[in-house]
């Protein structure tokens, strides 16, 4: 058997076809490309997505703690603001009940020797008890300074409010034992109406002991109203720690809308690349099976022509050349009608 010739088809169309063909393919390869690119980017958005709902999460949490905390104060404040209030009243009853010891004072005004002396003791226990006094205003100003030096330091400031709110409790523990004795020695006075010096000397010491627990509720009224002012600073933080979250919220709202917007438009680009993928998948069929079916008969017949044949065999394959030259031409042209279209559907 002599070898195989090659034979090169110059045709203009068929090049012209390759040439298509190659630029489709270099095509697909670059829309390829892109649409891995633009899938790590959706990747790369849909973390930076991940990350964001989880800070979102957070800080909702942080809002919640913050808004029970707001509410546990609000319960504290009404507390206190209803023990107050008992208190309030009950320096009521006892101013009452010292207008009626001042009225009995009057009336014991002729016994002025006795009562002169009873003065002296009571005005030499008043001195011992003003003395206290200031040293209890020099440390209650020492306080108040260690005070505004650790207000900064919010974990010991609530422990410290517990433990003057347990001072609070103990103070009004004696402030209830103390008018249980009140009530005590006034029936104690009834009962001992003629006793007369005793009866004053007991006196003096209840408007003493009065005076010490008016003190005490002052003070503590002037404790509770700094925890007041405490309260509203840490409500005007939360209220703007609370704008704060809700302006990082509507960011996060603009950045998912924006992220939504960008994967809408990476599926529809996916959708034009499948569609283009199907249609280059078309072309690629034609050209491998249709158009490659008539060259291959040609070429077969051709290397048949090689060999010395009779007129009716040349005959017969000059004619089956033919049949394939025209099946050919048809593939070719249904070929470039197909591409005509999809160049057409492409560029819409």
């Amino acid at each position: 058997m002599s070898p195989k010739k090659t034979i090169t088809i110059t045709h203009p169309e068929f090049a012209i076809q390759n040439y298509e063909r190659d630029k489709k393919s270099l095509e697909l390869a670059i829309a390829s490309e892109q649409v891995q690119h633009q899938k790590r980017e959706k990747k790369k958005r849909e973390a930076e997505l991940l990350i964001a709902n989880a800070e979102l999460s957070f800080q909702n949490e942080e809002r919640e703690k913050r808004a029970a905390e707001l509410v546990i104060a609000n319960k504290k404040l009404i507390l206190e603001n209803i023990y107050k209030e008992k208190r309030a009243a009950e320096l009521a009853l006892a101013n009452t009940e010292l207008e009626f010891q001042n009225t009995e004072k009057e009336k014991r005004a002729n016994e002025l020797v006795i009562a002169n002396n009873e003065l002296a003791y009571q005005n030499q226990e008043k001195e011992n008890r003003a003395t206290e006094l200031i040293i209890a205003n020099h440390e209650l100003a020492f306080q108040n300074e260690e005070k505004e030096k650790r207000a900064t330091e919010l974990a010991i400031a609530n422990k410290e409010l517990a433990y003057q709110n347990q001072e609070k409790e103990n103070r009004a523990a004696e402030l209830i034992i103390a008018n249980h004795e009140l009530a005590f020695q006034n029936q104690e006075k009834e009962k001992r109406a003629e006793e007369l010096a005793t009866a004053n000397k007991k006196l003096a010491y209840e408007n003493a002991e009065k005076e010490k627990r008016a003190t005490e509720l002052i003070i503590a009224n002037e404790e509770l109203a700094y925890q007041n002012q405490e309260k509203e600073k840490r409500a005007e933080e939360l209220a703007l720690a609370n704008k704060e979250l809700a302006y990082e919220n509507c960011e996060k709202g603009k950045r998912a809308a924006e992220l939504e917007l960008v994967n809408q438009e990476l599926e529809k680009l996916e959708a034009n690349l499948r569609d283009r993928i199907k249609d280059l998948e078309e072309v690629t069929f034609i050209t491998s099976h249709k158009v490659r079916q008539p060259v291959t008969n040609i070429l077969g017949l051709a290397t048949i022509l090689e060999k010395p044949q009779s007129p009716q065999e040349m005959l017969k394959i000059m004619n089956y050349i033919k049949d394939s030259a025209l099946k050919l031409d048809a593939f070719t042209t249904e070929l470039s009608q197909l591409t005509s279209d999809l160049e057409k559907k492409w560029k819409v």
